[in-house]
């Protein structure tokens, strides 16, 4: 198991609990749910059932009599039940003849997909853990599926007979860096971590994603193969990957687009505005899921209040699909693009993005580490006609100590060398925040570089800190 040990720790309280336990796992497809629970479970499964998608009714309870036969171990077929209800009686004389000296763990995987329309699926899920399984001490089931949206409605948020029923939830997200690095290692490449940052910002942390990783081959190779031939694993994975996870997607679809146009993030009434989405419980809901599941990231601009939260698309794959694959096909070579002015924008936009997903570690790097702080952005618009020049701060991060990191982050290829027209640009936009916000916290301006920066006179004399992309991987 690579990473997942906060994650694993949370499943084996769970097991160890003296209460029956209803643990639910959610996440985006292929981010290794179903590995997660059957790796920390395996001992302890005594049924297992998968949901398949857009199956009738008919199908799924002949699934369900063919895990019970393997639960059982009878050589004969066992006939399918006619309802869930009687799918779930027959559940309970299962698990009610098994010895109790350990606790066994149900695993209902795809759980949503098991849902189908008026097939009472869900009723009488809750009635079997209502009714029976919440007090049985030995019983513990897992829940988990990719349907991010009817996860969050009927389960996490669920409003219905599982309201406040959950005993345990997952959210698992993808890989960081410093996990996305085992996990290469673990598959027998031997690129740098320049390299490994390069894959990372195009294709995330998604296990199933790495997995295409060969040994000795480039990140310019991995990206070619993966995304830019024909058969491609990432080619046509955008829209089965949002059709997947959420109801009526293309609102998500939308707002996704709209933000990977916007790097600097938008807020909410600019989502809207945007897309042409109302402005009521909907749209909340989908911003909800979609940061649910990972793809977007809201933070609080400095001195701003809840309401004024700006959005940020911060899932890899969607930023780096919709700006070089989306409709342009996969006939086209990575090594060309990657020598272009539109990559080096991209890198530096997806870089930033890594950063933000990253904050834990930049802490960790500055001595940070359990200290009370409160991180976002900053951004100074001035008034349409005003002869003034804007200015943004790409990480902001405000210390109790009465000192605030202004951090500016860099994607360069190799050490990014301060010369007098970028140093004018830093001290601008230090004297803007000052003027504008007037905080009364020394400021420390720190840089977040790929390999670092060379000490010059300008350096010198405006950084603070310095840090370069290895910190990312702690």
């Amino acid at each position: 198991m690579i990473g997942r040990k906060a994650e694993t720790k949370l499943l084996r309280d769970a097991l160890n609990s003296k209460n029956a336990g209803l643990v639910a796992v959610y996440g985006r497809r292929r981010v290794g749910k179903t590995y997660l629970i059957r790796n920390t479970y395996q001992d302890r499964l005594i049924f297992e059932l998968t949901g398949t998608y857009g199956a009738s009714l008919k199908d799924q309870l002949v699934q369900f009599s063919r895990s019970l036969q393997k639960a059982t171990g009878s050589a004969l077929a066992i006939k399918p039940p006619n309802s869930w209800a009687e799918a779930f009686q027959a559940l309970e004389q299962l698990l009610a003849a098994q010895p109790k000296r350990k606790k066994l763990v149900v695993f209902l995987d795809e759980f949503p997909w098991l849902d189908g329309r008026k097939s009472g699926f869900l009723r009488a899920f809750e009635h079997f853990w209502n009714s029976w399984a919440s007090r049985q001490s030995y019983i513990l089931i897992a829940i988990c599926g990719s349907a991010a949206s009817w996860m969050i409605r009927n389960i996490v948020n669920s409003k219905g007979g599982l309201h406040q029923r959950i005993t345990q939830k997952v959210r698992l997200l993808p890989f960081t860096l410093a996990e996305t690095e085992s996990y290469i290692r673990n598959l027998g490449s031997n690129i740098d971590r320049y390299q490994i940052l390069q894959i990372y910002m195009a294709m995330g942390g998604i296990p199933h994603y790495l997995n295409n990783i060969g040994k000795g081959e480039s990140a310019a190779a991995v990206i070619q193969k993966t995304c830019f031939t024909k058969d491609g694993l990432l080619a046509g994975e955008f829209n089965n990957l949002y059709g997947s996870l959420f109801e009526l997607a293309d609102n998500h679809i939308k707002a996704v687009r709209a933000l990977a146009a916007r790097p600097s993030g938008l807020t909410r009434q600019e989502v809207i505005d945007e897309c042409g989405l109302s402005s009521g419980g909907r749209t909340t809901l989908m911003l909800e899921e979609l940061e649910e599941s990972g793809f977007i990231q809201p933070s609080l601009p400095y001195d701003k209040i809840s309401k004024d939260a700006i959005y940020r698309l911060i899932d890899e794959y969607s930023l780096f699909y919709l700006k070089f694959m989306d409709k342009r096909g996969t006939k086209q070579e990575w090594a060309r693009i990657s020598e272009s002015n539109t990559y080096r924008v991209w890198s530096g936009m997806a870089y930033e993005a890594v950063c933000l997903k990253h904050v834990d570690q930049i802490k960790q790097a500055l001595g940070l580490a359990g200290k009370q702080t409160q991180e976002g952005t900053w951004r100074y618009v001035p008034p349409k006609g005003s002869a003034e020049k804007g200015a943004q701060i790409d990480l902001l991060i405000d210390r109790d100590d009465h000192n605030i990191n202004i951090c500016e982050i860099k994607f360069f290829a190799g050490e990014l060398i301060i010369d007098k027209s970028y140093a004018a640009e830093l001290k601008r936009k230090l004297d803007v925040f000052r003027e504008k916000m007037r905080p009364r916290k020394t400021l420390f301006l720190t840089l977040i570089t790929t390999y670092g920066a060379k000490q010059n006179m300008y350096f010198n004399s405006l950084v603070h800190q310095s840090l370069d992309m290895e910190v990312l991987m702690l």
